[in-house]
């Protein structure tokens, strides 16, 4: 039995090299390759801070207005258009937004759509069809990232996907990194922006 399992294991390691060279080799930027310029989604003034398909990050301290500089580019984002500093252009197709919130209770979330909405000159007593907003502040982080990765697989017209909150979905911040990789899935998605709020 001993023989059996290590015959196993040292398969799973094996493909699990295979798989990690494959990686590595598919990773590897060089200087003669070429690629295209994503394209550009949001810019501040005439400086781009999205493109779709990259990661970003709106980090401040606590009590900053992040949420309101957040509100704001969604707003841009929802109105294919100009809000305060902020200019955007989804891109047919790519035109929806999945704003997600794990810190504030559903009253606040509610004030933080109705604000996204007068922002982007919309009616506040009307669902857009091109924003979906989720509170999932009394969810489990594991249950956070299965709504995430469901909501993400069910709409590929996704062009912006905000996560207010991204610390909340780990299990424990103060967790070794190894237990972290452990017990976390990794929020996935195909071909869309993502801000997140820290």
């Amino acid at each position: 039995m001993e023989e059996k399992t290590k015959a196993m294991l040292d398969k799973q390691n094996g493909n699990n090299k295979d798989r990690i060279s494959r990686i590595l080799s598919e990773s590897l930027i060089k200087a003669t390759d070429t690629y295209q310029t994503p394209p550009q989604i949001i810019w501040v003034d005439n400086s781009t801070i999205a493109t779709l398909g990259n990661f970003s990050a709106s980090t401040g301290k606590a009590k900053a207005k992040k949420t309101f500089n957040v509100s704001a580019l969604v707003a841009a984002s929802l109105a294919n258009g100009k809000v305060l500093n902020y200019r955007a252009s989804l891109p047919e197709g790519k035109r929806k937004i999945l704003y997600v919130d794990t810190e504030q209770s559903r009253y606040h979330c509610h004030n933080v759509l109705e604000r996204i909405l007068k922002l982007a000159g919309l009616p506040t007593s009307i669902d857009n069809e091109n924003l979906d907003f989720i509170c999932l502040r009394e969810y489990t982080p594991s249950v956070r990232i299965e709504v995430i990765d469901y909501a993400l697989a069910q709409d590929q017209s996704y062009g912006l996907v905000i996560i207010d909150g991204i610390r909340d979905l780990l299990l424990d911040i103060s967790q070794r990194l190894s237990s972290t990789r452990r017990r976390r899935k990794k929020v996935t998605s195909n071909r869309q922006g993502l801000l997140t709020k820290t």
